[in-house]
């Protein structure tokens, strides 16, 4: 038989590990404490996701007129998936925005086996374009409408700007029970609006506000003493405007006139 020594070293470095009760001590609790840890992650682990804890009741909460029961139903069974604790709220909510009316999803849990969903509509205020819709909030979405709505348009990316411009036009030609029922932006970014009375107004670039506050002060007292309906009026002169009649296709007539060249 044959016996080989211990290194010396290595005999000391266990002699002092041994000769240490609190480092053992620490030790032996660490690895009590991990143990522990990880059978309690077990066991949470097994009963989140056991089919113990279904989602019994989805409330969806909200004024709504136009998402459906059946809409809704549709991303149930398609979007939520899991139980009551492994369920992914985001997933949820984007599977709710996917609904062309739904412009804001909240979405949370109610123990012990309920979701709470909360759902804000767009409201339409206007058609932009041919291919979607504006909201009041002046945001751009994609939905189908039979309501008469007025008529945006402009450059993309404008839809905001031309909401905010559409209110204050709408108040200041409120005066004469005027409204606009479309509003065209052009890409140089100058203005024009056809008024639900048929009469189309060319408000230029600048001033617009001013020029339009300053038609509606005279339109009694001008257009409006006329004998013949007006087809069209145009605010860039600087000292007056002129108006169109609808039989007179190629000629205008100004009011008071000017010779100068609109801007």
């Amino acid at each position: 038989m044959t016996v080989r020594a211990m290194p010396r070293e290595a005999e000391s470095g266990l002699g002092s590990l041994w000769d240490k009760p609190r480092l053992l001590l620490w030790v032996a609790n660490m690895l009590y404490a991990l143990a522990a840890i990880l059978m309690l992650y077990a066991v949470l682990f097994l009963l989140v996701h056991l089919p113990i804890f279904p989602l019994r009741e989805i409330k969806v909460n909200g004024e709504l007129k136009h998402v459906t029961r059946e809409q809704v139903q549709l991303i149930v069974r398609r979007e939520l998936k899991g139980n009551f604790f492994t369920l992914d709220l985001d997933q949820a909510r984007k599977g709710f925005e996917k609904l062309p009316w739904v412009r804001l999803v909240s979405v949370r849990r109610r123990w012990p086996d309920r979701l709470d969903v909360t759902l804000e509509e767009h409201v339409a205020l206007a058609r932009w374009g041919s291919t979607a819709l504006v909201n009041t909030h002046g945001e751009m979405f994609h939905a189908a409408s039979n309501a008469e709505l007025p008529m945006f348009s402009g450059p993309a990316g404008m839809e905001k700007e031309v909401t905010e411009r559409y209110e204050i036009f709408k108040r200041l030609l409120a005066p004469l029970k005027f409204e606009p029922r479309q509003i065209v932006l052009s890409p140089r970014r100058a203005w024009q609006l056809r008024l639900n009375s048929g009469l189309t107004v060319e408000l230029g670039r600048e001033q617009t506000d001013a020029r339009l506050e300053k038609f509606v002060a005279v339109y009694e007292r001008t257009v409006g003493r006329l004998d013949r309906p007006v087809q069209y009026v145009d605010l860039r002169y600087p000292n007056g405007f002129a108006v169109r009649f609808p039989e007179l296709k190629s000629a205008s007539e100004a009011v008071p006139h000017d010779s100068r060249k609109a801007a």
